[in-house]
């Protein structure tokens, strides 16, 4: 043990003397490099000015061409013009969904339901594959707040037809019943929505 600490004694005092040896050496050859005097290239840039002249033009957008006038839309009248189907074309088929609308308004501020939005059903693939027509009568009812809910297949010339019926129904709007200035619920109204294939 006192031998390894002996050892180690005597390594570090030689490094540490070899160290400060090659420091002295240095310090010794390096005073003649830093009183050499060097020469150093100074490059000069010269700008000169030009006489140069920047033309500018001011650019205007032309004026754009009077708009034209649009055409008169003839005025509708009340509910005597308007039209209870719906036809609706699709890529391939032809969908018709007509609405009967019934009943008369109680008061002046009373009125009757009418459809507002009126979505065209989905074909449904398969009866598109099949090549397929038909018809579904859905039944629903309409809330106060105008949307539809509780729809379902009351007579379907096939099956095939009735979810498509269903899905469209319950996505349509209208104009709610109003009764002494309140809206209020109307039910079992019915939709009959024809699926015709373009010839």
């Amino acid at each position: 043990m006192i031998a390894r600490y002996a050892l180690s004694l005597g390594v570090g005092s030689a490094i540490t003397f070899a160290l400060f040896f090659i420091m002295q050496l240095l310090i010794a050859t390096g005073r003649g490099a830093l009183t050499e005097a060097s020469t150093f290239r100074v490059n000069d840039f010269v700008r000169v000015e030009r006489n140069e002249q920047v033309e500018t033009r001011e650019r205007r957008p032309e004026r754009p061409p009077e708009p034209e006038l649009p055409p008169e839309v003839p005025q509708q009248t009340a509910a005597d013009s308007f039209d209870n189907s719906m036809s609706v074309s699709l890529s391939a088929p032809t969908v018709d969904a007509s609405l009967n609308v019934g009943g008369v308004g109680f008061g002046v501020s009373d009125g009757e339901y009418l459809p507002i939005v009126k979505v065209a059903p989905v074909y449904p693939a398969r009866a598109l594959r099949m090549g397929i027509e038909g018809y579904c009568i859905v039944e629903f009812t309409v809330m106060p707040n105008g949307a539809t809910r509780d729809a379902y297949g009351v007579e379907c010339s096939n099956s095939v037809f009735e979810r498509a019926s269903v899905e469209a129904a319950l996505k349509f709007k209208y104009k709610p019943r109003v009764i002494d200035g309140v809206a209020v619920e109307v039910p079992n109204v019915q939709n009959r929505i024809s699926f015709e294939l373009a010839e």
